[in-house]
């Protein structure tokens, strides 16, 4: 059996390390996710350790298993979070699994599976309610925010509808950012595990590039220069629409596909703009971290 230990701290800067080692494994009759020792995670790391699980299992056809973080307070929170239900078929789960609890005013969206139109409608119904209250008493934004919020979140999950052709998840919370910022945040991850951007674009845009067409010219042409899959222009510029608005609120949003990474980067982050070299794994993880205003 093949061990991967998930890092102690599993957020989105740490994620990147457990999506390449998993990615880069030999084969094994059976794997096993070892989070005895987690001791934080966000939206993303929950996400992502979903998506680990999920390329282990679609890999070998056998599902890899996972011990449970020894903390309480994470294991709680992985179920308060529905972290549990959602890994029903993706881990054998070694340990008492907590029980679920009613979630807290800072969980604004549990991880959801989104793969049809109507999974998205549901998410961005179920959101609004909880994000006006979140986005002016954590972040101090005016009460319009909810609904230039919504589209940011209707637009990343209808990614996983139109370009990734196989299912997804999506997270959303708001914690104090102490130590990095300062500031509260609203963390947002959606992952899928479908053909990521270089396949979904090369139809239309690859013959283009030629031999440059890449993971990181994929996501350049796209979250740089708003190309999409579609031929006719007016169509496809979610990304677009969400670059804007996140850098309207100083907020910084990031996109892993394949082999390489993009990001906006606001004054306050200090991440590359572009990764390449990163270990090919399957679909796309987009992060996106909006901050309090200054003022609030």
């Amino acid at each position: 059996m093949k061990v991967v230990s998930v890092p102690g701290n599993l957020d989105q800067e740490s994620l990147d390390q457990l999506l390449d080692e998993v990615a880069g494994l030999p084969d094994a009759p059976r794997f096993l996710l070892d989070a005895r020792h987690l001791r934080w995670v966000d939206p993303n790391g929950m996400v992502g350790l979903l998506a680990a699980g999920a390329a282990l299992r679609d890999r070998e056809g056998i599902l890899p298993r996972l011990e449970l973080p020894e903390s309480s307070d994470v294991a709680g929170y992985l179920a308060r979070m529905g972290f549990f239900e959602e890994a029903r078929g993706v881990f054998e789960v070694d340990g008492t699994v907590p029980r679920r609890r009613s979630g807290a005013s800072d969980v604004l969206l549990e991880i959801t599976s989104i793969e049809a139109n109507q999974d998205v409608h549901q998410v961005v119904d179920r959101v609004q309610s909880r994000a006006g209250v979140i986005l002016a008493n954590k972040l101090g934004y005016p009460s319009t925010a909810v609904v230039q919020f919504s589209v940011i979140l209707s637009e990343v999950c209808q990614n996983i509808v139109e370009h990734a052709e196989a299912p997804g998840w999506v997270a959303a919370q708001s914690y104090n950012w102490s130590r990095r910022l300062g500031r509260w945040v609203v963390v947002i991850s959606v992952m899928d595990m479908g053909r990521g951007f270089r396949r979904s674009l090369g139809e239309e845009h690859a013959a283009r590039y030629g031999n440059r067409w890449s993971d990181a010219t994929a996501l350049e042409a796209a979250f740089l220069h708003g190309l999409t899959r579609f031929p006719d222009s007016g169509r496809g510029q979610g990304i677009q629409q969400i670059r804007r608005q996140v850098r309207r609120w100083d907020g910084a949003i990031s996109i892993r596909s394949g082999s390489a990474r993009i990001a906006q980067v606001p004054g306050w982050d200090d991440r590359p703009p572009i990764q390449e070299g990163l270990a090919s794994f399957p679909g796309t993880q987009i992060s996106i971290i909006l901050p309090a205003r200054e003022d609030a």
